[in-house]
């Protein structure tokens, strides 16, 4: 996983906040030109946008692969936490000025290895990994900042089961979980 700089990370921030702004202004995608940021933010990268009123989710979106530069990949997804994730309203002009926008940039997620639930829980890390479950067309992620309001490592592998879809109390042979980490900004 690269490692940002504190520079990078303020130039990425501030992305964030521009391609909002644009959206309001718009009503559309800003559009980045890549060739404007250093050669590391124009990579290809994984990135999830949260957007926060009060401590308290307004919006979340983002990519699991890599499959944009880095930078139009968090443009896009700062765009759609704010205007087009479907757990909310479009974010308004009165609501701007008291958003908090928190990047993470995903490393690439690695696929775990468990004979049991028990032994899947047993190699959580909590505060530090995100997870991917996925079992039968259904499939849900949780960020590793989710830990903090659910730092029991049966509890979170709970409510993502519950997040993709899945019974809390579901398992089966076939179920896939893929851990990875994020360097958070800010």
């Amino acid at each position: 996983m690269n490692e940002y700089s504190e520079d990078d990370k303020k130039l990425l921030l501030k992305l964030a906040h521009e391609a909002i702004d644009y959206g309001l202004k718009n009503h559309r995608i800003m559009p980045v030109d890549i060739n404007e940021y250093p050669q590391n933010l124009r990579e290809q990268g994984a990135s999830f946008v949260t957007l926060q009123i009060n401590k308290r989710l307004r919006g979340c979106i983002g990519s699991l692969q890599a499959h944009l530069p880095l930078v139009q990949d968090i443009a896009h997804n700062a765009y759609a936490a704010a205007f087009s994730d479907p757990r909310f309203s479009p974010l308004t002009d009165v609501e701007r000025p008291n958003i908090e926008i928190h990047i993470s940039i995903l490393n690439k997620p690695e696929s775990m290895q468990f004979s049991s639930e028990e032994d899947l829980i047993h190699q959580l890390r909590p505060g530090i990994d995100g997870l991917i479950l996925s079992d039968k067309g259904h499939r849900g992620t949780f960020l590793p900042a989710v830990w903090e309001s659910l730092p029991d490592p049966r509890l979170f592998l709970e409510h993502l089961k519950l997040k993709a879809g899945l019974p809390h109390n579901y398992w089966s042979n076939t179920l896939t979980v893929q851990r990875y980490t994020v360097e958070s900004i800010p």
